[in-house]
């Protein structure tokens, strides 16, 4: 689903094409501050044409950004569902560090003195604003930005919903009831996604008399998955294939990971395959990433249109992933790759502060990494004061030179507290009752089998739990 010809869309938008080229091609040899676009996709896994997580992905415009970024393809969430996630990348505390590890957290509360990444930007000079899903659902910041859509309060557009639900799964009491999916007939227009990209574009077409900091969260492929029909209709139902799962695959799991899948097994894979649904979801969310993409094509095309394409750093990143059936687990909420993985990109114009050369675009970073390192990085290319009390590290050696020295792992929690960490093509999983998993993705990209308990890999798996943090913060509990 490509995105609109710049001729036809400067002509949709109402931009002379002369003028609008011209502003567009200026690039200066020194920028004193860089733009920032900063772009979150919900709920996105590996299942792109750049990842190449699933065969039929169709993802044109991820493509068309990694083209001109670093995509870093080991990349890692600090947690493996929103709220935590979202806290620890927009705050610079991960988890182990805060104890937020769960959704229901109302996280402002527990660490009022956060300063956020717009925060900071704004006390830097700079113009802070945004559109759609940043934060988690429950907890916008109004404090974090000097202008927001629909409102500071309030960061979702209205979603299309159907008259009668559920349309496709029955609904049951232990369920989520966005759990659900179907094609409706309105058009990309009328959808909350397209609002806010709407709303963050026009204000890229615009000239600024600051360097700004412009945020657009795109919620699909969040549940529910209702899109148009014609982005389900890139998958014909025939001929979806489904992701694989090894018969003894949960032979050698420990007992924690055990009731994890239990407990999201029950709820979710039995009742998928009782009303044989499986095919239909793979490609409900297929769809929805596909839908997502068109809205990023149409963010990068106002972009592209506007006349801050030659100053502006664009980052993308995915919250944490999603799993679909494989080890009979569904959803988030687990520390298995397929969640802990996320799409991170980075593109940035030459001539900023931090990397004078900008980044090596269409080039490909093989190192772990987390989006915990995003604030710090942030800081460091657009040449603001250091911040030594987040965590993180800047990501400018990699940015420069991709196959460089890393040194340091990417560190992942789940709700229950229990911790991951990845490093090179090695994954670590420790839970709270010493259940432990070591993976070798090289060898084994789909984790079937742990290793944690063969002696040929005590020296690596000893070396994985000592880059654990040292004393994590006990996990927030509900007061009664």
């Amino acid at each position: 689903m490509k995105g609109l010809s710049r001729r036809e869309f400067l002509q949709a938008v109402g931009i002379g094409l002369v003028g609008s080229t011209l502003a567009g091609c200026r690039e200066p040899l020194r920028i004193e501050r860089p733009n920032v676009l900063f772009i979150a996709i919900d709920d996105l896994n590996d299942w792109s044409s750049v990842l190449k997580g699933h065969p039929q992905a169709i993802t044109p415009n991820l493509e068309r950004l990694a083209e001109r970024s670093v995509t870093f393809t080991n990349a890692y969430t600090a947690a493996a569902c929103c709220n935590p996630s979202r806290t620890a990348l927009m705050t610079g505390l991960p988890p182990y560090q805060t104890g937020i590890y769960e959704n229901w957290v109302p996280w402002r509360e527990y660490i009022p003195e956060a300063v956020t990444i717009p925060q900071y930007f704004t006390q830097h000079g700079y113009w802070s604003a945004g559109a759609g899903k940043i934060f988690h659902n429950s907890f916008p910041d109004p404090q974090s930005w000097e202008d927001y859509f629909p409102s500071k309060t309030k960061h979702f557009p209205p979603y299309i919903y159907p008259d009668d639900r559920p349309v496709n799964m029955p609904y049951y009491e232990d369920m989520y009831r966005e759990f659900d999916w179907w094609g409706h007939d309105r058009p990309d227009e009328e959808t909350g996604d397209f609002q806010s990209v709407r709303w963050v574009g026009e204000r890229l077409l615009k000239p600024h008399d600051r360097p700004f900091f412009l945020a657009c969260g795109l919620y699909r492929p969040h549940l529910p998955w209702f899109v148009p029909k014609k982005y389900f209709e890139m998958f014909p139902l025939d001929s979806i294939k489904l992701p694989e799962i090894k018969e003894d695959d949960l032979d050698d799991l420990p007992e924690a990971a055990l009731r994890l899948i239990q407990r999201q097994k029950v709820k979710y894979h039995d009742r998928v395959i009782k009303h044989g649904k499986w095919a239909e979801a793979v490609q409900a969310y297929l769809a929805s990433i596909a839908y997502a993409d068109a809205m990023l094509g149409r963010l990068l095309d106002y972009l592209d249109a506007g006349p801050h394409a030659g100053n502006t750093l664009i980052v993308l990143w995915s919250d944490h992933g999603w799993q679909l059936g494989e080890k009979t687990h569904w959803r988030k909420y687990a520390l298995w790759e397929n969640i802990a993985k996320v799409h991170f990109m980075i593109s940035a114009p030459k001539g900023i502060p931090g990397l004078p050369s900008g980044t090596r675009n269409g080039s490909r970073c093989r190192r772990s990494v987390s989006l915990q390192d995003i604030y710090p990085t942030l800081i460091d290319l657009c040449g603001l004061s250091a911040r030594p009390d987040i965590a993180g590290h800047s990501l400018a050696s990699l940015l420069d030179d991709p196959e460089t020295r890393w040194d340091h792992p990417a560190v992942t929690s789940v709700f229950t507290g229990d911790l991951a960490v990845s490093w090179e093509h090695w994954r670590y999983l420790s839970y709270s009752d010493g259940g432990e998993e070591l993976y070798d993705l090289e060898r084994d990209p789909q984790e079937w089998k742990n290793l944690a308990d063969d002696p040929e890999f005590r020296d690596i798996k000893a070396k994985m739990r000592a880059m654990l943090p040292k004393k994590p913060a006990a996990r927030i509990t509900k007061q009664e």
